[in-house]
């Protein structure tokens, strides 16, 4: 990857729907070797695809909630199992496996406090494996981007 291909995606993260002569134009290249850069960061996998970014407050899910998950077992198929059974999930956006004190950490999204509390009844805590569930509220969102520094 050189100078060129790491301006393509810079520019591709701040705008995936600039099109392919205006991109060239502003990494320098013309269409058709930008055209080619481009299809070789996606089959090469660098690009996985591209999204449509939507503001959650005009969809009113303003909650936002990190959830520390601690499993009972820490046996591989208790671990798959609990990944697993997250991915169906919708209102969890993110999911981690982490270091520490927590095996996981969740970030779900909700439009409200009490439609986290029926998510956390009726489902968290009957995912497989779960040991004890805890949860922060996001009060205020300080900084949030999808672009990784290049």
């Amino acid at each position: 990857m050189d100078s060129f291909d790491k301006s393509i995606l810079a520019n591709l993260q701040h705008d995936a729907d600039i099109s392919v002569r205006d991109l060239g134009a502003r990494v320098g290249l013309s269409h058709t070797p930008c055209w080619r850069r481009v299809r070789n960061l996606i089959e090469t996998g660098l690009i996985r695809k591209r999204v449509s970014l939507l503001d959650p407050e005009k969809l009113d899910l303003n909650v936002n909630v990190f959830v520390n998950v601690s499993l009972r077992l820490h046996q591989e198929n208790a671990l798959n199992r609990f990944e697993g059974s997250v991915q169906s999930i919708p209102e969890v956006v993110e999911c981690y496996s982490v270091s520490g004190e927590n095996d996981f950490l969740l970030r779900i999204v909700v439009p409200t406090v009490s439609a986290y509390e029926v998510l956390l009844k009726e489902t968290l805590v009957h995912l497989p494996e779960v040991g004890n569930l805890t949860s922060t509220f996001a009060l205020r969102q300080v900084k949030y981007t999808t672009e990784l520094p290049l």
